[in-house]
């Protein structure tokens, strides 16, 4: 007898679905999609005239034509002028204006309000020649300005609205950014507030014991150990000098700790203690923010470290990416051959702190252990990439 689905499964699979939705509604290629659709519906209602207007397309080959169009918008960020020159085309050849109304949207929104005006002032010229043709098109405005109060309020209601939504990501960036920086310097301030803690207690205690091994040296002139206690107190003065470089000196400099530009020279350090690296390192990781940039590159420090300390000679992948607005780091390598070993990455003060790093930020951290490999996976959001 089988057993009937329990009322909750539905519930959780619809919910399941509707999580999956909203990931996708919020990705930026699925916005194009939608963005694409719209464009290609609004050029469908017209194939009716179209096909009667133009004796080149007819019912059949018109809508193949304008979802090609369509398909343009889904280049709008990289090359929004790509859309915009197909726009032109299709202005002079289809008499249609809904393909020009996305492409100075795009043109503005990814472009900014230089590209914007210049795009406007191109399809207004344009529009304006092909308007002077012989026959463009054959039901034409009686004049010229009722043909503009057409063209020129949808060119420039586009185009206007792509710029202002460039210049709300330029006010949200700036935001961010100054929030990020205020919490840099926060950081920055704990730190060097912590380094004179660490300096006044410690150096003390270091200072007194080089004192002490002095002492106990010239007591000990004639015995011994006279160059062991000489030796201590030589010990002492170099951990003090080395407290003032490190912890007094570094915690006032705003770069004490490298970004990702600082990851080639640590995977060299690596390779010099035998373990090779691999980078593979996504050029747009380089424009995230200071804050960030430190986060990964403690991570990939503490998984570089764990990994010459558990599995030397092995090869370590780490790889940074930025993947629906989260950037992942992973660092993978296989697992000794030889004897069992620890895990790759230790679970002590290096993995928590490394946890607490990421989790601040509003990441989490993944750690899995196969027969062969083991990986670590850091996930924080991206914030913005300029």
């Amino acid at each position: 007898m089988q057993t009937p689905p329990s009322p909750s499964a539905p519930r959780r699979a619809l919910a399941a679905a509707r999580a999956a939705s909203t990931r996708w509604v919020g990705e930026e290629r699925a916005l194009d999609v939608l963005i694409a659709l719209s464009c290609f519906g609004l050029m469908v209602l017209d194939v009716p005239g179209l096909a009667k207007a133009d004796n080149s397309l007819n019912s059949y080959t018109a809508p193949p034509v304008l979802a090609l169009g369509a398909a343009t918008l889904f280049f709008r960020r990289r090359w929004p002028w790509l859309p915009y020159l197909v726009s032109l085309f299709f202005l002079g050849w289809l008499h249609q204006l809904n393909l020009v109304q996305f492409a100075l949207y795009s043109v503005g929104r990814f472009r900014g309000r230089r590209a914007g005006v210049l795009a406007t002032i191109g399809y207004i010229a344009v529009a304006y020649v092909l308007f002077n043709l012989p026959g463009w098109p054959d039901a034409r405005g009686e004049t010229l300005s009722s043909f503009l109060a057409i063209v020129v309020p949808v060119g420039v209601l586009a185009s206007g609205v792509g710029i202002s939504a460039y210049r709300h990501d330029l006010v949200h960036e700036l935001e961010a950014q100054r929030a990020e920086t205020a919490a840099l310097q926060a950081v920055q301030a704990e730190r060097v507030s912590v380094a004179r803690d660490v300096h006044d207690m410690v150096g003390r205690e270091l200072t007194m014991l080089a004192v002490r091994s002095e002492v106990l040296a010239m007591r000990a002139r004639n015995e011994p150990h006279h160059k062991d206690f000489e030796e201590l107190a030589d010990t002492a003065r170099r951990a003090h000098l080395m407290l003032n470089e490190i912890i007094v000196r570094r915690a006032d400099e705003r770069t004490a700790t490298p970004g990702i530009e600082g990851l080639p020279a640590l995977a060299e350090e690596s390779r010099s203690a035998g373990t090779p690296v691999g980078l593979d390192i996504e050029e747009a990781a380089h424009r995230l923010s200071p804050l960030r940039q430190a986060a990964v590159y403690r991570v990939v420090q503490e998984c570089l470290t764990n990994s010459v300390k558990h599995a030397q000679g092995e090869p370590v992948a780490v790889t940074i990416r930025l993947v629906g607005g989260h950037l992942v780091v992973t660092v993978q390598n296989p697992l000794p051959r030889s004897a069992p070993v620890k895990d790759p990455v230790s679970t002590g003060t290096g993995t928590f702190s490394m946890r607490e790093r990421v989790e601040s930020m509003g990441g989490s951290l993944a750690t899995t252990r196969t027969d062969t490999t083991y990986e670590v996976r850091a996930t924080l959001p991206a914030g913005t990439v300029g």
